[in-house]
Formats: C-alpha cells, structure tokens, sequence
C-alpha cells in the first residue's frame, strides 16, 4: 500500500490519515480531532468519502501501514466512520429503491443472463489493458476474497451457520492453502504482469470499486445488517458462474496463461455449487427460524446489484470513449506512457 499521507482525495480521507499517523491513540478518542463531521454536499459516492470509509474498514483487517493497531476500536475514530457510514448507507437505499419481495429477486438473479455487462464486454469487444484495469478494481476485494463475509458466521446460527462455513471453507482453499481464492488472484494478477501485493494498486482504484468492497463490509461489521450482509453474499454467489465463465474465456482471449485463468475457471464450478448452498442451506434455513430477516436479505441483493451496476456503468463508459477507467492508468492503458497518445501517470 501506498504512503498514507499520499493517498487522501479530500478533507474525509486526509482527517483519517492525520489522525492515525500521530501515534497510537491516547486512550481517550480524541473527539476533537477523529470526529468532523462531514459537511454538506459531500457526495457518499465521491472519492473522499469512500476512501475515508475504506481506510477505516483497513483497520479492521490487514491495518494501515505504520498505523497503530489500536486506532482500529478508537472511540472517536468509529464515531466519524458512523459519519461517514449513515450517508452512504442511505444513498445506497435510495439507488436501490423499491426492494422486490426475495423470492421475486432470486428468481431473476437466477434467470439473468449478464448482457451488457463488463465480463461481456470483455469477452466480445474488450482489449488487454481493459482485462488489467478490470482486476486492478477487482484486487481491493479479491486479495482478501470472502474476508468481509466472516463477520457473519458468530451472527447466525444453526443450520445456516454451518452452511456459510462450508462456502467460505472452499473460498479459503478447502484445506488447501494453495487454493485460497485470494492467492489464485494473486497468480492471475502476476500472469497479467500486475502487482499481486495487498493495496498496491489503491491510489489508482477509484470511488466505484471502492464502494462495492466498502459495502460488504458496512454490512459485515453491523449485526443490525446481517440480514443484508446475507443477501450480498448471496447475490455474489448466485450470479458468479455465468460471468466467471465468460471472463475465463476473454482472458485467455487475451492472452493470459493457465494461472491468469484459473482463479475464474475455478468459480465456474466452486460457486455453481455454492448457490444452492447459499439459497437452501442459509437463505431457506435463516428465514425459516427469523423470517423477518426475509426483507434485509432482499434488501441487501438490491444494494449489492444497485452499487455493482455503478461500478458497471463507470467501466463500461469509459472504455468505450477510449478512457482508462483507473484514476491512474496502467503504462498500457490509453492514458499511460505506454499507450496511444502517452499521456498518463503509470497506476
């Protein structure tokens, strides 16, 4: 990961940075310095917002670099997140509008085809540097791959823990440290000639990739929001395998070698069991013993499809007006000094 002081894009997320890089936290929250509030008309969707949200969340997993690992239960620093948190979560309500009853939902995520999407993009029309601008947005989640949804596991119970145990289990390389997601990730990253290393690539990733991770895990922290963490989870794994086939295809289109297509070959198989697990074993067993759980599930699919179709929309605009979709292109990208007119900063 980049240096701290070098990443913030505005007042939230240069607040964070000041914050936890004057030493360890003093015990006392230091309200005055951890909790501005944001001010009016800051976008929940703009870069500063959501880089502040996902440097709070870093605390709660690999940490920041030469961060204190105490800043992570900082009293005044959770009290700006919360800040931070209300605004996106209502704009995210407010993007996913009206929520459909959940079986009305998981029928469609089961009959969607994905036309239109980046993977078909990808596959029918996409060029190279698009492939590697795709997987630098997807590294903010894929190098910890799963790791937002383990929150959930001491927040349900019964049957339903036990089956989101055994899907996370295979995420982890079922007993094969290996075969974790994340690290085949990692190999298809180098395949591309990418950095695999946690964060590297954050500096160049902009507010709607961050946003689809940051989402997960607003979710995952919250046990008021298991419901809708259940419902991302499941959304994730109901509607992978068509388009992990199609991008399997278009990378080694592409020219990617055996690893720089096995970490999507692998959830072609892995997450087509992996749907009937989540809809039988944790969706249909979860709402039968907390049925008022039945719409934060439908709600928590319509956020996940709501913030993953803007993150859609921002690729997918800019690569077909000839635009690196990164806030720092690739050296191959259209923007890079490496491609077509050699404008651009290397990511």
């Amino acid at each position: 990961m980049r240096q701290l002081a070098r990443l913030a894009r505005g007042p939230l997320s240069a607040a964070v940075v000041e914050l936890v890089t004057t030493g360890p936290p003093d015990g006392a929250g230091r309200p005055g310095s951890a909790r501005p509030e944001p001010a009016g008309g800051i976008d929940p969707w703009g870069e500063d917002h959501q880089l502040a949200l996902h440097l709070c969340y870093e605390l709660h997993d690999r940490g920041l670099p030469g961060v204190d690992a105490g800043w992570e239960w900082d009293a005044g620093l959770l009290g700006f997140r919360q800040s931070l948190e209300r605004p996106f979560l209502a704009a995210v309500r407010a993007e996913a509008g009206a929520v459909p009853p959940l079986a009305e939902l998981v029928e469609g995520m089961l009959t969607a085809t994905g036309d239109g999407g980046p993977s078909s993009h990808l596959l029918t029309e996409g060029e190279r540097w698009q492939a590697r601008e795709y997987l630098v947005h997807r590294s903010v989640y894929h190098l910890k791959e799963a790791d937002p949804q383990l929150w959930l596991l001491p927040r349900i119970h019964g049957p339903a823990q036990a089956m989101l145990m055994t899907i996370t289990y295979d995420e982890y390389g079922a007993g094969r440290p290996e075969r974790a997601h994340a690290l085949l990730f990692a190999r298809m990253m180098a395949d591309l000639g990418l950095d695999p290393s946690y964060g590297h690539y954050l500096d160049a990733v902009p507010a709607p990739a961050l946003a689809v991770v940051n989402l997960m895990t607003l979710f995952g922290l919250h046990r008021s929001l298991r419901g809708a963490a259940v419902g991302q989870f499941a959304a994730i794994e109901i509607t992978s395998p068509p388009g992990a086939a199609r991008l399997a295809t278009a990378l080694a289109r592409l020219g990617a070698g055996p690893d720089g297509t096995l970490f999507y070959r692998e959830h072609i198989e892995a997450d087509a069991v992996h749907e009937q697990l989540v809809r039988r074993g944790v969706i249909d067993e979860l709402t039968a013993t907390e049925p008022e759980l039945a719409r934060d599930i439908a709600f928590g699919m319509a956020a996940a499809a709501a913030v993953d179709g803007r993150f859609a929309a921002h690729l997918l605009d800019h690569w077909r007006a000839g635009r690196s979709s990164l806030r720092s292109a690739l050296p191959d990208g259209p923007d890079g000094p490496d491609g077509p007119d050699g404008a651009g900063r290397a990511g």
